[in-house]
C-alpha cells in the first residue's frame, strides 16, 4: 500500500471514529435504544464511490474493529460486523450500476445493515424480541439511509467540483 493510500486510510479510520463517537452521544428516538444516525457510514459511502473496493473493506474493519475496542464491546462488535459486512458488500454491488446516485446506495447500505444486525440478533437472543423490533429498525434505517445518501451527493458534487476547478 502506497503512502498516500495508507495516510488516506488513516485519516478516513480516525474520522470513522469521531463520527461514530459524536453519533454514540445523539439519541435519535430515546424510547427504542441502539438506533442511530450512522454518521460514520459517511465515511464508507465516500470510500464506496472513490476509493478500490479492497480499500473500502478494510476500512469498515478498522472502524468496526476499533469502535467496538474503544467504545463498545465484544457482542456490539458481532453486530456491527455483521451490519458492515452486508452493507459494504451490498453498496460496492450497486455502486456497478452507471451513474448511480449515492442515495439508494446509501438506503441499501441502511437495511443491509440492519438485517446483518437482526441475523445476528436471531443467533444471540431469539427470534421473537428481534422480529418485534425489526420494523422499527428497518424504518429507521432506511430514513437515516436517504439522509445519508443526500448529505453524500451534496458533499460529493462540492468533491468532483472542487477537483474540476483544480484540475482546470
Amino acid at each position: 500500500m502506497r503512502i498516500r493510500t495508507l495516510t488516506k486510510m488513516a485519516l478516513l479510520t480516525a474520522a470513522a471514529l469521531i463520527l461514530g463517537y459524536l453519533d454514540s452521544l445523539i439519541p435519535l428516538v430515546p424510547s427504542v435504544p441502539g438506533i442511530k444516525l450512522g454518521l460514520s457510514n459517511l465515511v464508507l459511502l465516500y470510500a464506496v464511490f472513490y476509493m478500490r473496493p479492497h480499500e473500502t473493506v478494510l476500512l469498515m474493519l478498522l472502524k468496526v474493529g476499533l469502535s467496538s475496542l474503544l467504545f463498545g464491546n465484544a457482542v456490539g462488535g458481532l453486530y456491527a460486523l455483521a451490519g458492515g459486512v452486508l452493507s459494504v458488500t451490498g453498496m460496492l454491488l450497486l455502486k456497478r450500476i452507471p451513474n448511480v446516485s449515492p442515495i439508494p446506495v446509501s438506503t441499501a447500505g441502511g437495511i443491509l445493515h440492519i438485517v446483518g444486525q437482526c441475523a445476528v440478533g436471531c443467533v444471540l437472543i431469539s427470534y421473537g424480541p428481534v422480529l418485534f423490533y425489526a420494523p422499527w429498525l428497518f424504518l429507521c434505517g432506511t430514513v437515516t439511509g436517504i439522509l445519508l445518501g443526500v448529505c453524500a451527493r451534496a458533499t460529493f458534487y462540492g468533491i468532483e467540483r472542487y477537483e474540476r476547478r483544480r484540475g482546470a
